[in-house]
Formats: C-alpha cells, sequence, structure tokens
C-alpha cells in the first residue's frame, strides 16, 4: 500500500503537502484551477491588497543566474516584481468562484497591507466572505512599497509584526499564517511574535534580496529596466540551504506550531528535507514556473518514494525527524572526541598539525 500524502493543517485538509507558493502561479483564478485539475494540494494566491493603483509593475521584472557550465540551467532566479496589480475587487469574485467550483481544494489568500489597522482589519473581513479556507500574511516581500512600511519593513520588526497579527486575529474566522522573510539577523525573532499575537501558522522563507548579476556586455546590473535596477528577491536552487536553516530554527523556535516551508524545492527529495526539519506543507514557486505545474506529479512520487525508502506510512512519521540531530560546534567537538578515545584513535596536537599542514603544502603545490 502507497505511503499517505495526506496532512491536516489548523483543522483544514490538504490532500498532499505541496502548495504552489504566492506568485505568479498563482496570478488569477483560471491559473489557480488548473493547478487544482492537475493535483496540487492548494494554492496560495498572489499577494493582494485593498488600492491596487498604488502598485506599478515594471517589464522585465525577472533576471536568471545561470550555471556557467550549462547556460540552459538555471540555477537563481531573482524578481522585482510587486504584489498584484489587479483589482481588489476582481479577486474577490475570482476566489468566490475557485471556491464554487473547488470547495474540497485549499485557497490561500495572501494578503499585504500598510502599517494600519482600518486597512488589516477591512481587508481580512472582506476577503474573508469570499469563502478562502486560510490568510497568509504577506510580513515578507524583501523589495518594493518600503516607503509604506509593507511586506519585509514591516515583518523585520517583531513589535510591529506581534501588533499587526492581533489586528488580524482579532477579526479572522479562519486560520492566519505569517509568512517570515530571510533578511534578518535573527530568524526566530518575529516568527515567536506572531505566534505570541496569535498567529496559527508560520510561512517561510520569502525571498532573498540580491543583485542577480552584472551583464558585461552593458554593464549594467539585471533586471534592467530603461538601463537601471533595483536589488530583488532571490530564489531558486541555491536559497533552499537558507531556507533549510531558517526553517529549523524557526520550527525549534515555536515547536506546537504549524510551518510551511518554502525555498528552492525542485523535487519531492527537497521537500521531503522540509518536512524532516518539521514543516506540515511545503510550498512550490520558482521551481514550478521553471518546470510547469504538471510537475506535481513527479513531486508527489518523489516524496512518497522517500516514505517507503524508510517504511512510513504517513508524512507524520517523516516530520521532525532530523531537528534531535542539531546541536553546538563544542558539542560535536567533544562528541568526536569521545568516540575517537572509545575507538583508541586519540591524537595529539603535533599530529593534527602535521596533517593540515601536508594538505596545506598539497593545495599551494597545485
Amino acid at each position: 500500500m502507497a505511503p499517505s500524502l495526506n496532512v491536516v493543517v489548523n483543522g483544514i485538509e490538504f490532500d498532499n503537502p505541496f502548495l504552489l507558493g504566492s506568485g505568479p502561479p498563482g496570478t488569477n483564478a483560471r491559473v489557480i484551477m488548473k493547478s487544482f485539475e492537475l493535483g496540487w494540494g492548494g494554492n496560495v494566491a498572489k499577494t493582494i491588497s485593498l488600492d491596487h493603483s498604488k502598485v506599478i509593475n515594471t517589464n522585465p521584472r525577472y533576471a536568471k543566474l545561470r550555471d556557467p557550465d550549462d547556460r540552459k540551467k538555471v540555477i537563481g532566479f531573482e524578481n522585482i516584481e510587486l504584489i498584484s496589480d489587479r483589482p481588489f475587487e476582481t479577486w474577490l469574485e475570482e476566489f468566490r468562484e475557485i471556491k464554487k467550483q473547488w470547495p474540497n481544494k485549499v485557497l490561500v489568500a495572501s494578503i499585504m497591507e500598510e502599517y494600519r489597522k482600518e486597512a488589516w482589519v477591512e481587508i481580512v473581513e472582506r476577503v474573508q466572505e469570499t469563502g478562502v479556507d486560510a490568510f497568509e500574511m504577506n510580513l515578507s516581500c524583501p523589495h518594493g512599497l518600503p516607503e509604506r512600511r509593507m511586506g519585509a519593513a514591516m515583518g523585520s520588526n517583531p513589535d510591529i509584526v506581534r501588533e499587526v497579527v492581533g489586528w488580524v486575529k482579532s477579526v479572522s474566522k479562519i486560520p492566519v499564517w505569517a509568512k517570515m522573510t530571510p533578511n534578518v539577523s535573527d530568524p526566530t525573532a518575529s516568527p515567536t511574535a506572531a505566534v505570541e499575537a496569535g498567529a496559527d501558522g508560520i510561512a517561510a522563507i520569502n525571498t532573498i534580496l540580491s543583485v542577480v548579476g552584472i551583464d558585461l556586455d552593458t554593464l549594467r546590473p539585471m533586471p534592467t529596466v530603461e538601463g537601471y535596477t533595483t536589488p530583488g528577491g532571490y530564489s531558486g536552487l541555491a536559497a533552499r540551504p537558507i531556507a533549510l536553516r531558517h526553517v529549523m530554527e524557526i520550527a525549534k523556535a515555536v515547536p506546537d506550531t504549524p510551518v510551511s516551508g518554502m525555498g528552492g524545492i525542485y523535487t519531492g527529495s527537497d521537500a521531503a528535507q522540509f518536512i524532516a526539519l518539521g514543516c506540515h506543507t511545503v510550498q512550490v514557486c520558482t521551481g514550478a514556473m521553471l518546470q510547469g505545474y504538471k510537475v506535481i506529479t513527479k513531486l508527489k512520487e518523489e516524496l512518497a518514494a522517500v516514505l517507503d525508502k524508510h517504511g512510513f506510512d504517513n508524512l507524520e512519521q517523516l516530520r521532525g525527524v532530523a531537528m534531535p540531530y542539531f546541536t553546538t560546534h563544542f558539542d560535536l567537538v567533544e562528541r568526536q572526541r569521545a568516540a575517537k578515545k572509545d575507538l583508541g584513535l586519540e591524537r595529539d596536537a603535533s599530529t593534527w598539525k602535521g596533517e593540515i599542514d601536508k594538505e596545506t603544502d598539497s593545495l599551494t603545490a597545485n
């Protein structure tokens, strides 16, 4: 019997843990419903706000980091795209239509507003009446609209996070996830504040503030808009180790709160690593953009193969299994010293120095 990929989070049942992350994969009702048809467990719609007229996106808005040995292979992706520039009323109509046609699929509304209580209260009250299953508060967009204290400008301040999540929870009738930025020195401060304010879940990570590169033909930074650019959000394969570290730290800090992990997920094996670090669901954005929505079939097969390999019947048996094996560097040294002593392999300092000198000589000789 094949392992089960079903998961229940905040009382919401997902057919599988794979959600399309907020961004182009959820830019309108048509593509969201297409993702449900193909078998995705859920979709986090592109972030919306009350006043779309303040959102002006540029073209181009993406730049790719390519493998120097295989220029066709994209290993990183920078975007300077802002939130949705479609009318708020249009989104309300489409949310209603999506839930009418796909009542058993999970639709998460990503919302972002200015640092004003009345704005957050209004967007929550109006959106939840459409029948969406949960909210994802975008407290983490790394670029654009910082003058309005939106996105990461809000999410990097734990005191503001605590206050704004409190506003949302005071009126929300459905679960609320707070999406976190990696562009902070302490990845646990804002998630902890969000949970203290009542957040039902944490989503992490959003993209990493970056400059993807310089076009050496034009000597202009990319992506170039009329010859100019601005730092944007980096995602893709190379972001995964950073995402895994943040997810691990967050799961340790708020162990009783569900986490939706994302960042560089391209395969079911990648997803398994996030779940092994405590995630309940995973989100895929860049991976789906580069591989197509149909990749969901492969993702589910690969994740099921990991469960089967270890004799697990369900995701709960995988979730968090790697967490007990994180410790301090000092403890690692002590554990290795004890192991070597047990095997009679202790060496004095001069022996270690001799081996290091030998390795250094080998490197410099080349």
